[in-house]
């Protein structure tokens, strides 16, 4: 695939039509994107389908948990930095609190915007479905299964606040880059308006008529 940066930082095919693209054809890492959606649906069907292969609890809950971690630790470090060009963590200082830290790519990185796309629709979506399965679970009094989707909730949670805040962070200083760019070209006009009016002045005086 032919790939072109647009002007806006975006990433296309410039040889097959969009339209006739599936989301992996599209996308400029199809593997991240097939396990960031492969580990998702995969707890998922775990679930929910279960209980047809087998009335083993614990089997299943141990099943949920290993795939939801997986999960979370492929998004955080792996799909988030190759598909937006972002990746979060969290560290505890030395006096016990925590601090959030933050990569970003760079702006001249361009990104692609199918990647974008279904990664933020992805991220999104999947805490949104696990809290209303949580709402079911708790109304149908299955208490035992409501423990795997506390656990998606929080997992998945936590990596849409990360990144969120790490979105905004990258925001915040492409805006600081921007400004100072912008600064430092109104000064250097400026400058050199400056110099060619005292140049002018300079030279107009010492071969004009005394």
């Amino acid at each position: 695939m032919n790939y072109q940066s647009t002007p806006d930082g975006t990433v296309v095919d410039v040889d097959q039509p969009q339209s006739q693209q599936n989301m992996f054809q599209a996308s400029s890492h199809p593997v991240a994107l097939l396990f960031l959606i492969l580990f998702k649906s995969g707890a998922l069907a775990i679930y929910l389908l279960g209980n047809f292969f087998t009335d083993n609890f614990i089997i299943l809950f141990v099943l949920c948990v290993i795939i939801l971690a997986v999960d979370f630790w492929t998004v955080k470090n792996i799909s988030g930095r190759l598909l937006v060009g972002l990746r979060w963590w969290n560290e505890v200082r030395e006096d016990g609190t925590n601090e959030w830290i933050f990569e970003s790519r760079d702006l001249s990185i361009p990104v692609n915007t199918s990647d974008s796309r279904i990664f933020w629709t992805v991220l999104y979506a999947t805490p949104a479905v696990w809290s209303l399965l949580a709402i079911v679970a708790f109304f149908s009094l299955r208490f035992q299964w409501l423990l795997i989707v506390i656990i998606s909730v929080l997992l998945s949670g936590a990596n849409l606040i990360g990144y969120q805040r790490c979105d905004k962070d990258q925001k915040k200083r492409w805006n600081q880059l921007a400004s100072g760019s912008s600064s430092t070209l109104v000064s250097g006009m400026m400058s050199g308006l400056m110099n060619n009016a005292i140049t002018s002045g300079v030279v107009g005086r010492f071969f004009g008529r005394g």
